[in-house]
């Protein structure tokens, strides 16, 4: 890091670096708190769209983690901001909860099942044959396919987790169309959150715990990338890679010194 300017901005990831199956991993409490004293821009991001960042505020807030509302940024909000810049007050059928169908009420958007302009799909608990098939059968009409992120697998306290890569998989077998995936690693959540928190990639650094969405989309944003330990990614899964983090740490206690 002593290669770059001083960093000014901090993004994280959440699952896997905050908190472990519902669980604080220890530091991130510290860490969160040095932020909010440095008065440092910061954004808590993740590609799940199930929850609004009001929801995911109170959640923290019950595990012990004060991160406001206004620092998280979620892939149903990148979604609905990008949907809004192609197709102001459009229409869409959506298969996703709260946070995402909030999101798209919020950017403008109406939700409706009667030939709309995009099928989103998000994540959610209670996937629906019905609902599928009803998105199949409006993609093949001429909707454009919409996912709010690639993550193929989720973690839940039993184990992983089938995720919206993995059903939009399903769709395109059967549609034959491939989705546009907002979330990360796509660039675009990165330099929408940058610019939510009135950051530069300069002196911005990325931290997550997988190597093939945070930290690619950190490094093609123009981010520094800190690798944790404690999610998804090993440390002996990092040479499998063609592209490394500008550093890689035990877990989120081993940069509180750097707020």
């Amino acid at each position: 890091m002593a290669d770059r300017k001083p960093i000014e901005s901090w993004l994280t990831d959440m699952d896997g670096v905050l908190i472990h199956e519902g669980t604080p991993i220890p530091g991130a409490e510290e860490f969160l708190r040095r932020l909010r004293e440095s008065g440092k821009p910061f954004l808590v991001l993740t590609n799940n769209s199930i929850y609004t960042p009001r929801d995911l505020s109170a959640r923290l807030a019950g595990m012990g983690l004060e991160v406001p509302e206004e620092c998280i940024w979620t892939s149903a909000l990148a979604t609905a901001k990008f949907l809004k810049s192609q197709r102001p007050n459009g229409t869409a059928y959506v298969i996703g909860e709260a946070g995402l169908t909030t999101a798209l009420y919020q950017a403008g958007y109406v939700l409706t099942d009667n030939n709309p302009d995009y099928v989103v799909l998000g994540e959610t608990r209670t996937y629906s044959f019905e609902a599928l098939t009803k998105a199949i059968r409006l993609i093949n009409a001429g909707a454009r396919f919409i996912c709010t992120n690639p993550d193929e697998t989720g973690p839940s306290t039993e184990g992983v987790l089938p995720a919206t890569g993995s059903v939009a998989a399903l769709i395109t077998k059967a549609t034959g169309v491939d989705p546009y995936f907002v979330g990360k690693p796509n660039p675009l959540m990165m330099r929408e959150a940058l610019n939510t928190a009135g950051a530069h990639s300069e002196t911005a650094v990325m931290i997550g715990d997988r190597m093939d969405t945070d930290i690619v989309a950190g490094m093609e944003a123009g981010m520094e990338t800190v690798l944790v330990l404690t999610g998804l990614t090993s440390a002996s899964d990092v040479e499998r890679f063609p592209y490394r983090p500008t550093r890689v740490v035990k877990s989120i206690a081993d940069l509180v010194e750097l707020v």
